[in-house]
């Protein structure tokens, strides 16, 4: 017979959770399901830290804030982030490739490729010396000169020559959705990855990124297991990126029931503005909206 709540059993177990799921979670297990909390840890993205000094100042600055860990640029000085993180505990949550904007793996031109490519290949390298498990990578860009296609074939090509680097350092490839008019809907999200078929190779999915063009909820059962990490971003169709946690469109009970379906665990990276980090108080108000959406 299953045991009846009392009044601290119920309060423990917290308002979010529906009436009538209280009987079953009632009993030796309450507690462990009142404790139970998403496996997400908070971290930053490198280049978005607004708080001023050295790597060392912004990674001290973000453990005293109460992130667990930090996404670096790659091509930064491996020694200096490195004994930043040992200083501070914190954990390279991921490398995002510095190069892949400027020298996109969908260039016409070969010897652009070819420095998109050394760009991705060192990015692999310094994740491997951080410890991180992969890198941020945007594929490529469909412009005026290069389509649709030309992208989708050549950054594939690309991305296959840096398969051997990456597994030899044991660091994965993360394809990141972005606004670059390329890969604007789930199924050709997942597409991409069959065709390149090495599990080297997953995605990085940019929660704020996705609104512009459906749900991020529509793309997580699709991506599933194939998520790697999570860049975690607000977005308002009125006033863009520049809103805080809560203030946009972001649906996000909708999306970390997605996550939870598809067993997501690992880190959520904030690519906020960097005026939402910009000071010790603003960088304690963003921890503390990142608790309530991995809470929501």
């Amino acid at each position: 017979m299953v045991e009846a709540c009392n009044r601290r059993d119920f309060l423990k177990l917290g308002a979010g959770l529906a009436a009538a799921a209280l009987p079953a979670a009632c009993g030796p297990a309450a507690a462990k399901v009142a404790a139970k909390k998403r496996d997400i840890h908070k971290a930053v993205m490198y280049g978005t830290i607004g708080f001023p000094g050295s790597v060392l100042e912004k990674l001290q600055a973000l453990k005293a804030a109460g992130f667990e860990g930090v996404e670096p640029m790659s091509h930064m000085d491996q020694d200096e982030v490195l004994k930043a993180l040992d200083a501070t505990g914190l954990k390279a949550a991921s490398v995002c490739c510095s190069t892949h904007w400027a020298k996109p793996l969908s260039d016409p031109s070969p010897q652009v490729r070819q420095q998109g490519l050394n760009g991705l290949k060192q990015a692999l390298r310094d994740a491997g010396r951080y410890g991180a498990t992969s890198v941020l990578l945007v594929p490529g860009k469909v412009t005026q000169e290069v389509s649709y296609n030309d992208c989708w074939k050549r950054s594939i090509a690309e991305i296959r020559k840096a398969i051997p680097v990456a597994e030899k350092v044991g660091v994965k490839i993360a394809i990141e959705n972005v606004w670059n008019d390329f890969i604007t809907k789930p199924k050709q999200a997942k597409d991409f990855l069959d065709e390149i078929d090495n599990p080297q190779v997953g995605w990085h999915f940019d929660i704020g990124n996705t609104i512009r063009y459906s749900p991020p909820q529509t793309w997580i059962p699709v991506l599933g297991k194939r998520i790697l990490k999570l860049h975690i971003k607000e977005f308002s169709k009125a006033r863009g990126f520049g809103v805080r946690f809560f203030e946009g469109d972001d649906n996000w009970p909708a999306i970390m029931q997605a996550l939870d379906a598809v067993g997501y665990h690992g880190w959520g990276i904030s690519e906020q503005p960097g005026n939402q980090s910009k000071s010790a108080a603003a960088l304690k108000d963003l921890a503390a909206r990142m608790d309530r959406v991995f809470a929501s």
